[in-house]
């Protein structure tokens, strides 16, 4: 698998987790002139903007540490822009990030980092 199909697998098992997980998925892949999110969701009266990582291995560390500040700022803009276009500014939200690790003898592990980072 290249990294468009390893991206594109995480996202697709850490949408089964979250479906599982009790939350509503509002949309994926959203994009517009500032970035993207990769799955916007409900959870609850919660709006929450979910970067996913995926990696083969942890040679390069933990796939979270690939969301730097820079990355952080972005999906900040990305989701403010979101909200405002949907009217909804008003509303609670929070960004968390979900690790995903495909791995041939240990299987697939997702981890689930909740308030990952923050608007301020």
């Amino acid at each position: 698998m290249n990294n468009v199909q390893i991206g594109r697998k995480g996202e697709q098992l850490a949408m089964i987790y979250l479906k599982q997980a009790g939350y509503s998925i509002v949309t994926t892949n959203y994009r517009n002139k500032i970035g993207e999110i990769d799955i916007i969701a409900r959870d609850k009266d919660i709006y929450v903007f979910f970067e996913v990582k995926t990696r083969t291995s942890m040679l390069y560390g933990r796939p979270a540490e690939a969301v730097n500040a820079d990355k952080q700022q972005k999906i900040i803009h990305t989701a403010l822009f979101y909200l405002q276009q949907t009217h909804n500014l008003e509303e609670d939200c929070r960004f968390d990030v979900i690790e995903v690790l495909l791995s041939n003898n240990k299987g697939t592990q997702i981890n689930h980092i909740k308030s990952a980072f923050s608007l301020n």
